[in-house]
């Protein structure tokens, strides 16, 4: 049903116009002889057409539609008047009226205004609803491209796994735990899997070297945090952004130890500060060709203990809000060549 909103102080108008825009298809008036009434409807109801007269007692026309077009920028407004004064009718039209009716109303010219809002309203609204299916096809295949960048890197370094599902995961609790809205958990989610695509860069005899590795393999396994930041930060996409950052941050330690950059404390972006946490966690207890996996319980303490020096004490203590569901997401998010693996939702 279209929502069209009659407000006037004289009851036989609002009487009238109902008649009228009840010959247009499918309306469902609301009718109203009291504006303060009238606009407390109309913001919480958001009305397809409002028809409104301009002189009435406690709320004029024009302050109605100043207040009415701060919620709603784009809903139609046909203003009725009695006043034919030019100055008059500027002020209401930079206020926001769409158009304006004469008093005494002709029941011809309602109608034909009336029915071109409409339509104005309902392509608005099919535009709307067609940029939001565009976007999000598009946020769909910015998302498909990040998590396929992401594996190509993974497969350079097979033992990894599923690290990138788990320590995103793992990050996007610790943002929930530290109250970060959900938009932004959900950007977090779909950025930190390229915290490590700067290992692109790495040779293949040190990123894959079945060994610790020597000082000076050691230094450049480190500059895959700025070779990330610089493959990423030039695109225009807010989660390659962030992602960008992110990769060139989740090294730096808390107390001003890490790399590349040497920052401290919140110097460092947030985002590399949670990420940090998630990824180590995540690294310890997995696999690699230089050491075993650890246990749960001994990784849980290197970050407890880490608190402070390697880690914001803030990210360490939301990692551990709700441990049972970081356990949970290590149990979902196993690797690929566990017995119990299972692909994830």
């Amino acid at each position: 049903m279209t929502k069209i909103a009659i407000i006037d102080d004289v009851p036989m108008n609002v009487a009238l116009v109902k008649a009228l825009v009840m010959q247009l298809p499918d309306i469902e008036p609301a009718c109203f002889t009291n504006p303060l009434l009238a606009l407390a409807w109309c913001l919480a109801h958001d009305p397809d057409l409002v028809i409104v007269d301009y002189m009435m007692p406690e709320m004029s026309g024009a302050d109605f539609v100043s207040r009415f077009r701060s919620r709603y920028p784009n809903t139609p407004v046909l203003m009725v008047t009695a006043n034919h004064e030019m100055a008059v009718r500027y002020k209401v039209l930079e206020l926001g009226a769409t158009d304006f009716l004469n008093k005494p109303i002709n029941s011809t010219e309602l109608l034909a205004r009336a029915r071109n809002m409409l339509a104005l309203r309902h392509s608005h609204q099919r535009l709307v609803e067609e940029v939001r299916l565009a976007t999000a096809r598009i946020t769909a295949q910015e998302r498909e491209t990040i998590f396929c960048l992401a594996k190509a890197v993974e497969c350079r370094d097979p033992e990894t796994g599923s690290h990138i599902l788990r320590m995103a995961h793992y990050s996007q609790q610790i943002a929930r735990m530290l109250g970060y809205s959900a938009d932004d958990q959900d950007m977090l989610l779909r950025a930190a899997p390229m915290h490590d695509v700067g290992k692109v860069g790495i040779p293949d005899h040190i990123l894959l070297k079945p060994g610790m590795l020597t000082p000076e393999e050691y230094e450049i396994m480190k500059t895959h945090a700025q070779v990330g930041y610089n493959i990423l930060h030039l695109n225009s996409s807010p989660i390659l952004q962030l992602a960008a950052e992110i990769a060139r941050t989740h090294h730096e330690r808390y107390d001003g130890s890490g790399y590349p950059r040497g920052l401290a404390g919140e110097d460092i972006q947030i985002w590399g500060r949670i990420v940090a946490v998630a990824d180590v966690f995540d690294a310890l207890t997995a696999d690699r060709p230089y050491r075993q996996a650890w246990g749960v319980e001994r990784a849980a303490d290197f970050v407890r203990n880490g608190s402070g020096t390697r880690f914001d004490p803030a990210c360490v203590e939301a990692f551990f809000a709700d441990f049972a569901e970081i356990l949970d997401i290590r149990a979902r998010f196993r690797d690929e060549d566990s017995p119990d693996a299972r692909i994830p939702a």
